[in-house]
């Protein structure tokens, strides 16, 4: 689906594709964030055969007679970092980014916590 934006001086158009991408850049910039997870197979195996998007994890949800977003995002944490406070932070920024990018009105942000990636100390 594409959202549509009617101004004066005429119709903006936003895809799907660049709405996950604006959210997946903002997720990774969130401290605490080591990746974003598969939201499906599909996007598992793209991973798999190199076809990385900024907005692999990201999902979205249209509800038109509300004219809102939904995102659910799908992520894997750091070891040891406060799993509420990356969700908050994560929910804070992209919020702003979609609503300050775009204009569109977020209801909310779902945030899955798919796994935690451990590093070692010669990381």
């Amino acid at each position: 689906m594409t959202q549509h934006i009617d101004t004066p001086e005429g119709r903006i158009t936003i895809t799907d594709r660049v709405l996950r991408d604006l959210a997946g850049i903002a997720t990774t910039e969130c401290y605490g964030v080591a990746g974003m997870a598969a939201k499906n197979i599909q996007d598992g195996l793209s991973a798999i055969l190199g076809q990385e998007s900024l907005g692999r994890g990201v999902s979205l949800s249209h509800l038109e007679d509300e004219g809102t977003l939904d995102v659910t995002v799908n992520i894997v944490v750091g070891y040891g970092v406060n799993i509420g406070q990356v969700a908050r932070n994560i929910r804070q920024k992209v919020r702003y980014v979609l609503t300050h990018c775009t204009g569109l009105c977020i209801r909310k942000i779902n945030i899955n916590v798919q796994g935690v990636k451990v590093t070692s100390l010669d990381e």
